[in-house]
């Protein structure tokens, strides 16, 4: 169905954005109205989906905390209108909205709609909680730019991860860090990475680092190997993924490579037993990342232990103050 999407500010809103919060969230759902009517509606964008006929069927709101991030929230469609793409439609174009103004989209799903979420290209980051007597977890995408360029591309449960069967190509440093970051992000348990040096304008960025922060603390076995051919940079320079492998030595491990051992020529990062982003060489962001290539991984997974095991560790790197 043709809908047309309008955005507001608060004070500009029309009734028909309160009305079908109204219904569906207080009414329909059981909400208590102190929690659905809060401060933060002044600060948000909001947006009412509209048919043809200029009947309104759906609303949303976006707003953001924090510079680079942005939240949707109080999605709702009304329930004669369910079932007919408005809430597709709708999410879409607050994904247009976000991309080039928010590095990502985070936000609070109601645990059935979390299928809904995914088709579009957001990924679970949370366990389950309760919100206003109903189960939530939180979701995130960390490349809303690259989801809006492949509006029409028809993907299934883009980037995320072992679901995403088709490549995702990139050609610039900006795409081929947004595809790493939403693979890492989706981690359970391993992060293999080989490059020719640790680069701080690829590893040292402050969302990469929290991201594999994440892995690193969040499962007992959590498994982060680095393996480089250079350490140089290291020693010169402070990087914090190395100071986070000094405090958690059994999780992060990094390895220089025997140069006199056979090893690729061609930089990769492997993430659980499912996803990889592959560069053509060590000097150019060119390359394409699988999230759901087993196959591959599996292969690069043998080579990289192959290289893992005749590498060396840094003792520089082990002399450095924390």
């Amino acid at each position: 169905m043709t809908v047309r999407i309008q955005k507001y500010s608060w004070q500009l809103a029309p009734e028909h954005i309160r009305d079908i919060r109204q219904k569906v969230f207080v009414e329909e759902q059981k909400v208590p109205p102190e929690l659905e009517w809060d401060a933060t509606d002044e600060i948000a964008d909001h947006f009412l989906a509209i048919l043809p006929d200029n009947t309104p069927a759906g609303v949303a709101r976006l707003f953001s905390t924090l510079g680079e991030t942005g939240h949707i929230g109080r999605m709702a469609i009304l329930p004669e209108f369910r079932g007919q793409g408005i809430g597709e439609a709708m999410l879409r174009h607050l994904i247009t909205e976000s991309a080039g103004q928010y590095q990502e989209l985070q936000l609070s799903a109601q645990q059935h709609a979390i299928a809904f979420y995914q088709r579009a290209g957001f990924h679970v980051c949370s366990e389950p909680y309760d919100d206003a007597g109903i189960p939530h977890l939180d979701m995130r995408c960390l490349a809303p730019t690259l989801l809006e360029a492949q509006a029409g591309s028809k993907r299934l449960r883009p980037m995320l991860l072992g679901e995403d069967t088709q490549s995702w190509r990139f050609e610039n440093e900006s795409s081929m860090l947004d595809l790493m970051d939403s693979m890492v992000g989706q981690a359970g348990q391993r992060l293999w990475l080989y490059d020719r040096v640790l680069d701080h304008d690829l590893y040292d960025r402050h969302r990469f680092r929290e991201l594999v922060s994440g892995l690193a603390r969040r499962h007992r076995l959590s498994e982060i190997r680095l393996l480089i051919h250079d350490d140089q940079s290291l020693i010169k320079r402070r990087h914090h993924l190395v100071e986070l492998m000094r405090r958690l030595p059994s999780r992060i491990q990094l390895r220089l490579i025997d140069s006199d051992y056979p090893h690729e020529n061609q930089p990769f990062m492997l993430v659980d037993r499912q996803g990889v982003v592959f560069r053509h060489d060590f000097n150019r962001p060119s390359g394409f990342a699988g999230f759901a290539d087993s196959g591959r991984v599996k292969l690069l997974a043998e080579n990289f232990q192959r290289m893992w095991d005749a590498g060396r560790s840094s003792l520089e790197l082990r002399q450095l103050p924390l």
